[in-house]
């Protein structure tokens, strides 16, 4: 689940970032991780932007809300996290998520779950399947797993996982509305089991997916895996953007910037901040280390508007946007992709 960038410092060193963080860019208020998840009918892509070199993708209509049900409730015996029963969003926490062999048993075991949650919504991705569908769905495996869903209550947050269709580049709230044949969504699943969490996303076909919009969505999670092939003990943090934004420059799309992956462990959102984008950020990979990387990627703007509810992040322009994500733990020859299963 990304993370609102506390701030833009960043030097970029090239100008085929274009856009910067533009004048709609998302304020500065929640962080969030993004979640999203899937369901009986969840799964489709839509695009509206330029043509790419797969072909024109389909027009449709945008995206438009739904009416949000109640929280759901959680066992009192499943311990929550810390910021549960708070409206604050809770500071980026300065320390690095580092492992022993005994934690490093807990962050799987989380990871693990996650991933699982996340296999398992996605199966659910159907057109005429509500995002609120999806919710109850991922909510009741989380819970029968002893553990909680980590957005559910995250700084007001209402929901147990975030579900960002279409032109919601992140953190979108579940709802009423049914997805349609031809939409794209990302589902994003953090849960916190024994005390740690497991952060992983996902963006889903709905149906029959335009060529443009599946292009998209593969350059989005080659994007993301290339840049964990990067990862080891002493690389560079600024290496992960410049990898990702030559991938995606390259296929004709554009990274998001205002979003950022996090250190998480014991606590879900912490130093290091993981820029998608070239930068010139300093900081250095230590064998140990958990933290998530979470690229968005826009067929064109890269910057956002945010919906009046303080969640919902969508593209200016009204162009697709999809989001891959994995928790990954830095070794000495590379890293390990925790969320799997």
């Amino acid at each position: 689940m990304a993370i609102r960038v506390p701030s833009m410092e960043l030097h970029r060193s090239s100008p085929l970032l274009s856009g910067g963080r533009g004048r709609n860019t998302c304020p500065q208020k929640k962080p969030f991780l993004v979640q999203a998840k899937r369901l009986g009918g969840l799964e489709k892509a839509s695009t509206r932007l330029g043509t790419q070199e797969s072909g024109q993708p389909k027009k449709r209509a945008p995206l438009v809300r739904g009416t949000v049900s109640p929280p759901l409730p959680v066992p009192g015996n499943i311990p929550r996290p810390p910021y549960v029963g708070t409206k604050y969003v809770p500071e980026i926490a300065k320390e690095v998520q580092m492992h022993d062999n005994e934690s490093i048993v807990h962050m799987r075991a989380a990871c693990e779950l996650a991933a699982r949650v996340l296999d398992y919504a996605g199966t659910l991705v159907k057109p005429s399947v509500t995002t609120d569908e999806i919710d109850k769905a991922v909510h009741k495996m989380i819970i029968d797993a002893g553990a909680y869903p980590s957005p559910l209550g995250y700084g007001g947050f209402p929901k147990s996982v975030c579900t960002s269709v279409n032109e919601c580049m992140c953190h979108g709230i579940p709802d009423s509305r049914e997805l349609q044949d031809g939409d794209i969504i990302n589902i994003d699943v953090t849960v916190y089991l024994n005390g740690y969490h497991g952060d992983t996303s996902k963006t889903f076909l709905c149906g029959d997916v335009d060529e443009a919009s599946k292009q998209l969505v593969k350059v989005t999670e080659e994007c993301l895996l290339r840049a964990i092939s990067t990862c080891k003990h002493g690389t560079s943090f600024k290496k992960i953007g410049r990898r990702i934004s030559e991938h995606a420059e390259r296929n004709g799309f554009g990274v998001v910037e205002c979003f950022v992956g996090h250190g998480v462990g014991r606590v879900f959102h912490s130093e290091p901040i993981i820029y998608h984008q070239r930068n010139n950020r300093p900081g250095q990979m230590i064998e140990g280390q958990t933290f998530t990387i979470e690229p968005i990627i826009s067929m064109g703007s890269i910057d956002c508007d945010m919906w009046d509810d303080g969640w919902t992040a969508v593209t200016t322009d009204g162009s697709l946007a999809a989001q891959f994500e994995h928790t990954i733990l830095i070794t000495r020859t590379g890293a390990e992709i925790l969320t799997k299963c």
